[in-house]
């Protein structure tokens, strides 16, 4: 194995662990198999993680980073809280679609038989999304008079309509991308 700062060997990992679970087929991910398709012993990877937990742990880090840091940018860029909603879920539709293997992750298929604070962790995730969409339409609630009651309903159906593209695309085996018809789809939603 060439010499590799400790970083890079990290992205790496979870690089291959991504690529891995992109396979349709959803067989199991094990350290040796991640070994193996990175030519390194199993030791080698927990040189660089503790535990196979870790690894996820790396890949939930980079869709929340990737994700909130494009949801923070769609609030603070878009003044019109329907248009927020809009892009939020164009935003969380369009990751899945680049990130197949991430997809696994959001939806907590790659998480089965793993750490259960993983799955956690992830369930916090989209609670964090849906109150992003609630903050959406508590602005358009006040841009355009309909009820601030209504807020956390029409969040709660946002987050239900993108989940439930993630899951489509991920048990079509990655065949129905998510973001195809959905501006449409999600502009009856928030009509």
């Amino acid at each position: 194995m060439p010499n590799h700062k400790t970083g890079e060997r990290k992205l790496q990992i979870l690089q291959a662990l991504a690529a891995m679970l992109e396979n349709p087929r959803g067989e199991k991910v094990t350290t040796a198999a991640l070994a193996a398709r990175l030519d390194v012993s199993e030791a080698a990877l927990y040189r660089h993680f503790a535990s196979k937990a870790q690894m996820y742990e790396g890949l939930i880090e980079f869709i929340e980073t990737s994700v909130f840091t494009l949801v923070n940018q769609i609030a603070q860029n878009e003044e019109l809280g329907r248009r927020q909603v809009l892009a939020t879920a164009g935003v969380l539709l369009d990751f899945a679609q680049q990130n197949p293997g991430m997809t696994k992750v959001l939806i907590g298929d790659a998480l089965v038989n793993e750490d259960e604070r993983l799955q956690l962790r992830m369930n916090q995730f989209v609670d964090r999304v849906e109150l992003a969409f609630r903050q959406s339409w508590k602005l358009a609630a006040a841009q355009e008079g309909f009820p601030d009651s209504e807020t956390s309903a029409r969040a709660a159906l946002m987050m239900a309509f993108v989940v439930g593209r993630w899951h489509r695309f991920a048990k079509s085996g990655f065949e129905a991308k998510p973001a195809d018809g959905a501006m449409t789809q999600l502009a009856l939603l928030a009509g």
